[in-house]
């Protein structure tokens, strides 16, 4: 009965942690498709703010280089900035220069015809993502062109997804790598002979190795031509290696190697000093003084050893979470010089808790009844993972500043709304945990101990019972030999064969029951798993609440890796409005009505402004009678106001040309807006009126 029962207990308990295996994986793969369902083509993080000429400009003579200004710095090369006539031929020199600050230049040849010209550039900014665009801008008047502007392919198709995969991919065996590593030194220093905590170490420095080397080779096409032909084009990684992004990369492998040396010592010679301890104790405990001067030396090599790989290790981590810090958000915009360490402490604080989590989920449901994870251990992450999350929370804040900057862009932008989900995931995270602080208070290591003895002796009885019973029931029959009998020498050897097949047979048969008594002591051992696990009801909550946090922190994990290549909040908003200030064609028209309350004192007053941008406009206002019919009055004033930068009203007196008609010529205007333009019109010497209305300048 026990026998049937125990395989069919195994396999429920089997099941169980394969289902929850299953539905991690399953979201961890749910959270890399979302990853790559919503990273866009070109995340660029330096954004276009300013041209000359500016987009769709048109210019009375062919200018002799064209200049584009970067949100931040850019890095540029032969070819990064391309200029081309209506026919698609090139007309620039090709070396781009720079021309201070954040703006770069490239040189066009003399001579160039009217129309209109296209320039496509493609660059890769400060924090090493790829940017790329095109504009237009025409000479003496536009014209059809046959250059086609299709959606660059930059940092985009499969090469692009291939990058995101090892973005998180790297960042998941960072964490895992350094929360793991942590957790065991500073919180269950018994783990490190643990092999399911072992195999969880590893992993993460193998993904960490793996993604990086990944990244290194992708990252050429990935800035480049986006082809994956290009991958393994060794021109490129050569190149590559000369970048930013590319010194940053080969650290991280660097520090990897020294990664790999503390996890051997860990792993290796911390963890045999661990399980020397007891011994040790044990064979000082024997002095003839009853002295314990064995043990006390044991524990002082211990500790000695502990603070040795505490260091190092800490200096490895804080190399690694430098390497991401170096070349990227954290090394451009402003304080950057702050922002840097900032961002490595964010780091290492996710790593610390969220690998701590990963390293207590192992521990709780993987790790062997006997070397089973005690309160006091849990309760050490506990007070770890909440100091890291008060990091967590205080460099979150300053970044989310730093990289938002407004609360318009909070809520008006990608990546300020990323931002508020990742904070919402946290909070959530802080809910669950809180949730398995509760079950770690109650954590009791009495109900345990209580289980194990009763488990251990039911088991082993049991199991002795069934071995017993087993070999008295199937004991081969040994055949004697007949001494008696006095057939003939071909009987005697007959009877020999048959012993002999017999023997064989017998053995056959042992083997088959030793297997199969193997596989059910197998059995009897997982179900002993299982009880001792489930002894304690606070320590099977544990496991619940634990379980949910991890699931969390894997969809957080797909958030903060679409941050990282999502353009900032603060530069979005730039690019926007640099493009809403671009993008204008034609000159700006306004109508105002206007009742000066007199005695034919009604009629509408049209303002035009051309090109309406920052600088020199040319203004014309045009009077009409409620028919239609120009309207000859004896003076029209117009003014302009920016409320939101104190700025005026800045008068305007226009000349009259004709009938209705008045012109000003090179009307400055300032800085780009929303302007608010008042126009004066008199019709008699005592009936005047001032209208006005809005408009965006610049």
């Amino acid at each position: 009965m026990t026998q049937a029962i125990a395989p069919r207990a195994a396999a429920t308990t089997t099941g169980g942690v394969a289902f929850r295996v299953r539905a991690l994986l399953l979201l961890l793969l749910a959270a890399i498709g979302a990853v790559l369902a919503c990273a866009a083509p070109a995340s660029a993080h330096a954004a276009l703010t300013g041209s000359d000429p500016q987009q769709g400009a048109v210019v009375g003579r062919a200018p002799t280089q064209v200049s584009l200004t970067f949100s931040e710095k850019v890095a540029m090369s032969d070819g990064s900035v391309r200029v081309l006539d209506p026919k698609g031929k090139r007309v620039d020199t090709g070396k781009a220069t720079d021309l201070g600050g954040t703006t770069y230049g490239v040189k066009l040849h003399s001579g160039l015809p009217d129309g209109t010209f296209t320039v496509t550039y493609q660059v890769v900014s400060a924090d090493s993502h790829p940017v790329s665009g095109a504009f237009t801008f025409s000479i003496g008047a536009p014209s059809q062109t046959s250059v086609a502007l299709s959606d660059p392919a930059v940092g985009g198709g499969v090469v692009g997804a291939l990058y995101g995969v090892g973005r998180y991919v790297s960042y998941a065996g960072f964490i895992l790598l350094v929360g793991g590593a942590a957790f065991v030194l500073a919180c269950w220093q018994r783990g490190a002979g643990v092999r399911p905590v072992q195999r969880l170490v590893v992993s993460g420095w193998l993904a960490l190795t793996g993604a990086t080397l990944a990244l290194l080779l992708l990252r050429g096409s990935y800035v480049g031509s986006g082809k994956v032909g290009d991958i393994f084009d060794l021109t490129l990684l050569g190149q590559v290696l000369q970048t930013k992004a590319g010194a940053a990369l080969v650290s991280r492998l660097l520090l990897l190697a020294a990664g790999a040396l503390f996890i051997a010592v860990l792993f290796g010679a911390y963890a045999r000093r661990d399980e020397g301890d007891a011994s040790g104790r044990s064979d000082a405990s024997d002095n003839g003084d009853g002295s314990d001067k064995g043990g006390a030396d044991v524990d002082a090599e211990k500790r000695d050893l502990t603070f040795g790989l505490a260091i190092g290790g800490a200096v490895v981590a804080a190399g690694l979470a430098a390497s991401w810090a170096m070349a990227e958000h954290a090394s451009t915009g402003i304080q950057a010089g702050l922002a840097m360490p900032v961002d490595v402490l964010h780091l290492l604080a996710v790593a610390v808790w969220l690998g701590g989590l990963s390293a207590l989920l192992v521990a709780l449901f993987r790790a062997p009844a006997e070397t089973q994870i005690d309160a006091v251990a849990v309760r050490r992450f506990s007070r770890l993972a909440f100091g890291s999350v008060t990091v967590l929370a205080a460099t979150g804040i300053y970044q989310s500043w730093r990289q938002v900057g407004s609360w318009s862009a909070l809520t008006g932008t990608w990546y300020g709304q990323l931002l508020l989900i990742k904070i919402g995931l946290v909070a959530v995270l802080v809910g669950i945990a809180w949730i398995s602080r509760r079950w770690t208070a109650q954590l009791s290591e009495a109900p345990q101990a209580k289980a194990m003895a009763t488990a251990g002796a039911t088991v082993g009885t049991t199991a002795g019972a069934t071995a017993l019973a087993e070999l008295r029931t199937k004991r081969p029959t040994k055949v004697p030999a007949n001494s008696g009998d006095s057939s003939s020498g071909g009987s005697d050897a007959r009877n020999a064969d048959s012993r002999d097949s017999n023997s064989r047979d017998s053995d056959s048969g042992d083997s088959r029951r030793a297997a199969q008594l193997a596989r059910q002591q197998a059995a009897v051992a997982t179900t002993r798993q299982k009880r001792l696990r489930d002894a304690d009801p606070a320590r099977a909550g544990l496991r619940r609440s634990v379980l949910a946090e991890a699931g969390v922190a894997v969809v957080l994990l797909a958030v903060t890796t679409m941050l990282t290549s999502t353009e900032p909040g603060r530069t979005e908003e730039a690019a926007q409005q640099a493009s809403s200030s671009s993008q204008r064609s034609g000159p700006l028209s306004l109508k105002l009505p206007f009742d000066t309350g007199g005695q034919d004192g009604k009629g509408t007053a049209e303002v035009t402004l051309d090109p309406a941008r920052v600088g020199g406009d040319e203004m014309h206002v045009f009077v009409e009678r409620p028919n239609g019919k120009a309207f000859d009055v004896p003076e029209v004033k117009v003014a302009f106001t920016l409320e939101a930068k104190k700025i005026g009203p800045l008068p305007v007196t226009p000349d009259r040309i004709a009938t209705g008609h008045w012109s000003a010529i090179g009307v400055q205007i300032p800085m780009a807006g929303d302007w608010e333009i008042a126009v004066t019109v008199r019709t008699s010497d005592i009936d005047q009126t001032t209208v006005t209305k809005n408009a965006k300048i610049g």
